[in-house]
């Protein structure tokens, strides 16, 4: 298990180019099966998830060729099914949240597709009932073996049909999108995610020949084609490490400037910052956060405790709340943190509540933080990241914090930002990793 020891309180400058999204990445990786003609994708980040899924692709006989430091090129014309019945397969596939969006693509194309239970970040119940109710509404068989925990879905033909989806799930979007797109007739999907990364993969699948209307809104129609074809494909910035960052520089009081922001999809991640307090300047498409020595949280019209909240798209991305709370900790007045998608997200406070956060957690959803508005300095501590965002919050905790603070299994954090070490090292923060 990898470790930070973090030196804190140093003040950070210079400039961050986020990597490419890895919720995008993953969806986009698993078209690729949707066509035996080469697919480049272009920003690919190199992560853990990502690259376990590259590495899942090529077994089952994806031809891989990197073509730049994070530009791939993909050739699924040779794909071997059985794989999926091996204990390899069951091994990798469970060690990957992501892996289930191989289903949709392997169900059009191929008529079946099977799955282990998988895993990713342990941060409350996350069920897969939306992407298989939506394989069913399209005529597909689904088979759960509670033995050996596989999940599977067959089909001889599958059929566009009207659905309603219970939970705007992202990855059970773009699951049933990818097994429409092959579908015979039309697919309605109401309810829909329509946040920027299924927006990019319908962008992408549209270049290879689908025929998908309304994106970027919830009511998707998909007219099924015969076959698609290649394409060249850019993945966005990640919203999460731009959002990651926008906090790194509060808490730090630093002066970062973060690169080709693609500020459009940021949706409301800039002005839910700008709720704590914290400045920024879009210049060109680049994000400027200067050094604040103070940031005040807004209140309400009424003079109320703020409230910040996550919700679908367009509302504030739960991936960010986190960050978010962490800010907190030491702006000028008081908020409530509601997370409402995800159960356990806020079970790592008592860490920063250790370093001297006045922090009150009321619920598993809802956590108020009564800012230090600097006057104590967060201390050094030892602690364990649960989680890729739990890991990346206290790690900014501990750039900000008096003393030494080391931070266990740092390979959650490894899942979803690269050399985060590294970077955050050349603009001043001392991280040293030790394997």
């Amino acid at each position: 298990m990898g470790t930070f020891e973090i030196n804190g309180g140093k003040k950070l400058k210079g400039e961050l180019k986020p990597q490419g999204a890895k919720n995008e990445a993953l969806q986009i990786l698993c078209a690729v099966l949707l066509t035996p003609e080469k697919v480049i994708i272009r920003n690919v980040p190199n992560i853990i998830d990502v690259n376990k899924l590259i590495d899942l692709l090529g077994d089952l006989g994806v031809k891989i060729e990197k073509l730049s430091e994070d530009d791939y090129s993909f050739q699924a014309d040779d794909i071997n099914i059985e794989y999926l019945n091996t204990e390899e397969f069951k091994q990798k596939g469970s060690g990957l949240r992501g892996s289930v969006m191989i289903l949709g693509p392997l169900l059009s194309r191929f008529g079946k597709g099977y799955i282990p239970r998988p895993g990713g970040d342990k941060i409350g119940r996350r069920r897969l009932d939306t992407h298989f109710i939506g394989f069913q509404k399209l005529g597909a068989k689904f088979i759960y073996n509670k033995d050996n925990k596989f999940y599977k879905v067959e089909a001889g033909n599958l059929q566009g049909t009207y659905m309603l989806l219970d939970e705007a799930s992202v990855t059970g979007t773009a699951n049933i999108i990818m097994a429409a797109v092959l579908a015979k007739g039309r697919t309605t999907i109401y309810n829909a995610a329509c946040e920027p990364y299924i927006q990019q993969l319908c962008k992408m699948l549209n270049s290879m020949g689908a025929e998908i209307s309304g994106v970027g809104s919830n009511l998707l129609h998909i007219d099924g084609v015969k076959k698609l074809g290649g394409c060249e494909h850019r993945i966005l910035p990640d919203m999460i490490e731009i959002g990651s960052f926008i906090g790194l520089a509060a808490m730090t009081q630093s002066e970062i400037t973060i690169k080709d922001v693609s500020y459009e999809n940021l949706g409301v991640i800039p002005e839910t910052f700008r709720k704590l307090g914290i400045k920024m300047e879009l210049k060109g498409d680049d994000l400027f956060i200067p050094a604040q020595d103070i940031y005040e949280v807004e209140t309400f019209i009424d003079g109320s405790i703020m409230n910040i909240s996550d919700a679908p798209w367009p509302g504030f991305t739960p991936d960010l709340l986190s960050i978010v709370l962490v800010v907190a900790t030491q702006a000028k007045g008081s908020v409530l943190i509601h997370q409402k998608m995800f159960e356990s997200r806020l079970f790592f406070v008592d860490k920063l509540i250790d370093m001297g956060a006045q922090i009150i957690l009321c619920d598993p959803h809802r956590a108020t933080v009564i800012g230090l508005e600097r006057k104590t300095d967060l201390r050094g501590i030892q602690m364990t990241s649960p989680d890729i965002r739990a890991g990346v919050s206290l790690l900014i905790a501990a750039l900000s914090a008096k003393g030494k603070s080391v931070i266990h299994n740092i390979e959650q954090i490894d899942r979803g930002y690269a050399n985060i070490d590294k970077r955050l090292n050349a603009l001043g923060a001392d991280i040293k990793r030790v394997n």
